[in-house]
């Protein structure tokens, strides 16, 4: 059995139960994660004598915009993901060419994954609306968990395959 081949699939799955998962909550729960997205971009939370409210965003047509775009890229995100999962198990006893073609849809799934979680969470919540000083609405943490594990699972997934068919 192609034991290395088998494992980037389970991975990749893996991180599209997770992406899948998360999508799922924040679309039956739309309100209560609405409302962490909300207090983010308001910047409500923030430093009592932070000087940069000038940032924060308080249209809630904003607030909707930015989450169901939040949404459509995690929903994008796990898409990629579990295609190319399948795809990789369908190649799995191919030859290394076929399982490395394959291998495109959860490059895709993974690398835009961690875009979106780099950009959306860290880069755009973190730093530019210092999600980090709130002590109740911080995703920092399991931003980059998740940011972290995808990247992992990317470089593994990317790796050359071999002409053992491991």
């Amino acid at each position: 059995m192609p034991v290395t081949r088998l494992a980037k699939s389970a991975l990749v799955a893996t991180i599209a139960l997770i992406v899948s998962l998360a999508t799922f909550g924040n679309i039956t729960d739309y309100q209560t994660n609405l409302a962490f997205v909300q207090h983010v971009l308001m910047m409500d939370t923030v430093f009592p004598d932070a000087r940069i409210g000038y940032r924060a965003i308080t249209n809630p047509l904003l607030h909707h915009a930015a989450y169901i775009i939040i949404i459509a890229a995690e929903l994008l995100t796990a898409a990629l993901c579990w295609i190319g999962a399948i795809r990789m198990l369908r190649a799995i006893g191919g030859n290394p060419e076929a399982f490395t073609h394959a291998k495109r849809w959860s490059i895709a799934g993974l690398a835009f994954g961690f875009v979106v979680f780099q950009v959306a969470f860290i880069a755009i919540g973190g730093e530019w609306f210092v999600m980090w000083m709130s002590k109740s609405w911080n995703g920092i943490d399991s931003a980059f968990r998740f940011s972290m594990a995808t990247a992992v699972v990317l470089i593994f997934v990317a790796m050359p395959e071999d002409q053992s068919r491991t």
